[in-house]
């Protein structure tokens, strides 16, 4: 996620370098922000499990205070096998035999406007393995798509679906959102 103000586009929360573009004729500017991010979890976060995973549907507030921002992350749901239309088959991605989503929400609370992206989500095993997003979006893609970079304003948030190609015969432990630069927050996903 990258925080871009109005005037200088700066790097804020939890990605460790962005790039922006001003109006026409505005240089191009990179900032590489090195910041800690106090994040805490939001009032529904409070019934993470004694590892501090969270549990599905719980939020997480994400604190800036020196900035003035605010933001949560919410996982909502997990499913798999994907049940809707099918985009192209997984294995044509990361090998996996089966479609499965996080259905994820993100609000921007207070603050400069943020770029929110599937780019920090992934899957974790219990063997150690994890799995990435595709990367790809549209066409096929289970719809509504959680968007892939999306500037929100205060007062706005991004919700959608992510899809990750899994093995079938595999369940993920957690749900992790990881933003570079960031502690990693995870949620239990439930055995299906």
């Amino acid at each position: 996620m990258r925080i871009r103000t109005a005037a200088v586009p700066v790097v804020l929360l939890v990605a460790a370098s962005a790039t922006a573009c001003g109006g026409s004729g505005e240089p191009k500017v990179t900032v590489t922000v090195t910041q800690t991010v106090t994040a805490t979890p939001g009032p529904r976060a409070a019934a993470a499990e004694p590892d501090g995973v969270l549990k599905m549907g719980a939020e997480k507030d994400v604190v800036d205070a020196e900035n003035d921002i605010r933001i949560t992350v919410q996982a909502l749901a997990y499913q798999q096998p994907y049940k809707g239309p099918q985009p192209q088959p997984p294995e044509d991605f990361q090998g996996g035999d089966t479609w499965a989503t996080a259905d994820i929400k993100v609000c921007n609370i207070k603050g400069s406007n943020v770029s929110v992206s599937q780019f920090p989500w992934s899957l974790a095993y219990s063997d150690g393995t994890s799995i990435d997003i595709t990367g790809s979006t549209g066409g096929d893609m289970p719809k509504p798509e959680f968007p892939m970079d999306k500037t929100l304003k205060p007062g706005r948030c991004a919700r959608g679906l992510i899809a990750f190609p899994v093995p079938g015969d595999k369940h993920p432990e957690h749900l992790v959102y990881e933003p570079e630069g960031s502690e990693p927050t995870e949620w239990a996903i439930p055995k299906g």
